[in-house]
């Protein structure tokens, strides 16, 4: 980068070069003066002008002296993070997850609700805004300093109109989801199926941060899964690509008016709960179905025993047939399968390698309920780089 630059007009000019010493401070996390006018070529006294005014913005500040290299010691430079803000939300069944993060997605503030009315889609937009007022007032900002908000929704997302193709279990199919949360908000937002954000969450930032082709497979009220090939989401033609829940794995009921596809109609933990009902009383709410039927089979209980090898044979049936057709290199299993045990995670070890040539690497998801979150942030850290932040001030 040269003062040639100054040919162009004033204005563009300048937001390029603090382009590019915002580049060499985030790059170089501590950094002189001296030395961002080494890297990026302009000179000395521009990069001054320019650094003030960045501190002023809020954008760097100074942290400190560094090493002497024969003369005057120099101030080094770090970017804030806490210039800005970012907001990431989920819905998932009857309730909201909302967190607030810094411009390192490291969280600020975070907030879980149950939702009065989990169909109702214009209420949940409304329980969405009064979720982030809430956070907001908590954590001491306001809603200027965020830059966006990135919301994790059930059903076959399209990020291209801003709409949900499909999604019986809310009034969002037809609605202009994307358009009518940016009013109710005031921001940018960003919307994707809710299992792809927690996809996003551990290959950001969790289990899949060395993987470029894994898979994430959720078992929740539905069944899910995330699809990562060659470092790129694959969505498919429609955006309808990882609903699992659909494969043809165990009994075909009557489907008339059916929300749920013949998979997670049977194993999902609404459909397991159901088989359970013979074995189990008083499941309380957030006790994990997988975890009690396993304390049951220990103590001697066979129909218990019998259900849960039935539970985790139909799990394998699902494995084997994304790993049959993506042969990925990581398989990490979320929601309901973290409660597998040693046991029950050997014998579905046992039944892919018999039944698959390649047997991928199988890992329980490590964020647990935050990878919607830390996915959801992400995402609006992908859709606004740093460099836009310079529109911001």
């Amino acid at each position: 980068m040269t003062e040639l630059k100054k040919t162009g007009g004033t204005k563009r000019v300048k937001k390029l070069n603090k382009e590019a010493i915002l580049e060499q401070v985030i790059a170089g996390q501590q950094i002189s003066r001296a030395e961002i006018a080494k890297q990026t070529q302009l000179s000395r006294p521009c990069v001054s002008a320019l650094v003030d005014e960045m501190i002023r913005e809020g954008l760097l500040h100074e942290i400190g002296i560094g090493d002497s290299k024969g003369g005057r010691k120099p101030i080094l430079l770090a970017y804030n993070y806490q210039a800005y803000a970012i907001a990431g939300a989920v819905f998932e069944g009857s309730y909201l997850q909302m967190a607030i993060a810094n411009l390192k997605g490291e969280f600020i503030a975070e907030s879980r609700m149950r939702l009065k009315q989990s169909t109702d889609g214009k209420a949940l937009i409304a329980d969405l805004d009064a979720a982030l007022r809430h956070l907001l007032k908590e954590c001491g900002l306001t809603r200027d300093r965020l830059l966006g908000i990135g919301v994790g929704l059930p059903g076959i997302t399209q990020r291209g109109t801003g709409t949900v193709s499909y999604s019986l279990s809310t009034s969002w199919m037809g609605l202009s989801v994307q358009q009518e949360m940016e009013q109710q908000l005031r921001l940018p937002v960003i919307i994707d199926n809710d299992v792809n954000m927690m996809t996003m969450g551990e290959y950001a930032k969790g289990v899949g941060v060395d993987s470029s082709n894994l898979v994430y497979m959720y078992v929740g009220t539905g069944i899910g899964a995330g699809i990562i090939l060659d470092g790129q989401f694959f969505r498919g033609s429609r955006e309808a690509a990882g609903e699992i829940g659909y494969m043809m794995i165990g009994p075909v009921h009557n489907r008339h008016g059916e929300e749920l596809g013949v998979f997670e109609h049977n194993y999902s933990v609404l459909g397991i709960k159901e088989k359970a009902k013979g074995i189990l009383s008083g499941l309380e709410e957030g006790q994990s179905v997988i975890e009690r039927l396993a304390w049951h089979a220990d103590q001697g209980n066979e129909e218990a025993e019998a259900l849960l090898a039935d539970i985790h044979r139909h799990w394998a049936f699902c494995m084997a047939n994304i790993i049959s057709v993506l042969n990925p290199e990581l398989l990490i299993l979320s929601g309901e399968m973290i409660h597998l045990d040693e046991r029950g995670g050997e014998r579905i070890r046992k039944w892919l390698s018999e039944w698959v040539p390649v047997v991928p690497r199988i890992e329980k998801a490590r964020l647990g309920e935050k990878a919607g979150l830390v996915g959801a942030v992400h995402s609006v850290l992908e859709a606004f780089p740093s460099a836009r932040l310079l529109d911001k001030v």
